[in-house]
């Protein structure tokens, strides 16, 4: 029979249930279509996309963990006595991640119910521009047809399968956080910033974790403002003083099953010219993600994508080259991959739709940290971007190396801690990005990415009294450039 909604979203993660959820409020017939195909390895999950189940949610639990344990640490320093060693268990820890897990999968079945949504469980594939086929894992197949389809697959982790035994033996992220037991020694494999992440978390609860790099350490995240060295050699340097190994300029060339079950890797050192092997339990590869759009039968209906990414070509109002066909979240070209993007973006789409709204989604100065033991947080252009589009006689950089008052009695080393803001140069001299490295940086960037998403100044950020003794407030009292070559380590009060 044939389903009629005034809009069809493809895709149940953050973007596609915001979407779906705010054309439900404005009183349209809506229907939402999710499926999680299994990994290679055979992990799935439930309803909430990527984020609530394979991304920033269970990620930003494991991270707590492993900051939970430098934090016992720590306490002997401040008079707790805490009986050594400290141990961790991966499976209690995995255990209260996966059931808090599932619990938003509910609660997102409950919210779609709620709000009059129909849900279908079901992998969608166009039939004609306004038609999509639904087929349950059972195979049997429902017709939906909308007069407006809204796109929001994401992506998936990709495989390095030109190396042989990668997929027959590696994991992704998208199996990692769904582990029932530890993944014991791991090698993260490339240099995603999703693989800094987890080397984090794992070397901080304790597991021997190395991981394999090419170049830059956080290549990939947000082309725009994170592909330079600086920031992401602090952030691995820290990571090495904690015990994560590195290996440098290293490719892999094969993954092999032994007979303990162990598995060896093979691979090249370019600097060395060498080849190498060790054995780990957990090959663990973060190299990149593709979106998941194999099977949406897109070329038959003309939604046109770029050929090299694979991503759906969408313009300002998230519209394909089909009109009422639109796409948004990670599945968009030239957007970040960021789940409160594809969740703004959604609801804006639907208000436009149903809504007599015009306001498009704003992608400039978008706020995001990487949680890696040392965070790193930032907002707006990076240096190098400010260089490009302004010159740099144009462009005022501050800088500081600072102390996080909670490193000093127990005897943390702060070298990596640091935080810079690029300015313009000329007479009001706006704000135009702010990068920071140290504890709680999502926590800091988000306060400070309201005043420059408000065009904030310099002395206006002079002017704004600092609240003692945070680390937010080093960012209040930046007053050295790098133009002046001066040292730029803050001292005392």
């Amino acid at each position: 029979g044939k389903n009629e909604y005034d809009l069809l979203v493809i895709g149940g993660g953050s973007g596609g249930l915001a979407c779906a959820k705010e054309a439900a409020q404005l009183g349209r017939k809506v229907a939402v279509l999710d499926y999680v195909d299994p990994s290679p390895q055979g992990t799935t999950w439930g309803l909430g996309g990527t984020c609530v189940n394979v991304g920033c949610i269970p990620k930003k639990l494991m991270h707590q963990a492993a900051l939970l344990g430098s934090a016992l640490k720590d306490a002997q320093h401040y008079g707790w006595n805490i009986a050594q060693p400290v141990h961790h268990t991966w499976s209690v820890m995995a255990q209260a991640v996966q059931n808090y897990v599932k619990s938003l999968n509910w609660g997102h079945r409950v919210q779609l119910q709620d709000k009059k949504v129909k849900y279908f469980n079901m992998k969608g594939s166009f039939a004609d521009p306004h038609t999509v086929r639904g087929l349950t894992k059972a195979g049997k197949e429902t017709i939906v047809s909308a007069d407006n389809i809204v796109i929001a697959t994401g992506g998936r982790p990709k495989f390095p399968t030109h190396i042989a035994g990668a997929l027959q033996y590696g994991i992704t992220s998208d199996d990692l956080f769904w582990l029932k037991e530890s993944p014991g020694k791991t090698l993260p494999s490339f240099n995603l910033y999703v693989s800094l992440e987890c080397a984090g978390f794992l070397t901080g609860i304790g597991l021997d974790t190395a991981v394999m790099m090419r170049s830059i350490p956080l290549r990939g995240f947000d082309q725009a403002s994170m592909e330079y060295l600086q920031m992401a050699s602090l952030v691995t340097e820290h990571m090495e003083s904690y015990g994560t190994k590195f290996l440098k300029r290293c490719f892999p060339t094969k993954v092999e099953k032994l007979e303990s079950n162990r598995l060896q890797v093979t691979w090249k050192n370019t600097d060395l010219g060498t080849e190498e092997t060790d054995s780990f339990d957990t090959v663990m590869w973060a190299v990149g993600r593709a979106p998941d759009t194999k099977t949406l039968n897109l070329e038959t209906v003309g939604v046109k994508t770029n050929s090299e990414t694979g991503k759906i070509i969408v313009d300002a109002s998230e519209a394909t080259s089909v009109p009422h066909i639109y796409a948004i979240g990670d599945i968009t070209e030239g957007r970040p991959e960021l789940t409160p993007t594809a969740i703004a973006a959604g609801k804006l789409l639907a208000q436009r739709l149903f809504g007599r709204s015009a306001e498009l989604m704003d992608y400039d100065n978008v706020p995001t940290t990487v949680f890696t033991p040392l965070e790193y947080g930032c907002v707006g252009l990076s240096e190098e971007a400010a260089v490009q589009r302004h010159g740099s006689d144009n462009i005022e950089v501050f800088h500081a190396y600072y102390k996080p008052l909670e490193f000093t009695v127990a005897e943390r080393d702060a070298t990596q801690c640091y935080m810079k803001m690029v300015c313009l140069r000329e007479r009001e001299q706006r704000i135009l990005g702010l990068h920071f490295i140290g504890p709680n940086a999502g926590e800091v960037i988000q306060g400070f990415a309201l005043g420059i998403k408000c065009g904030a100044t310099y002395p206006q950020l002079m002017k704004t009294v600092g609240i003692h003794p945070t680390c937010a407030e080093e960012v209040t009292k930046l007053h050295i450039t790098k133009r002046s070559g001066l040292d730029a380590t803050v001292t005392g009060c």
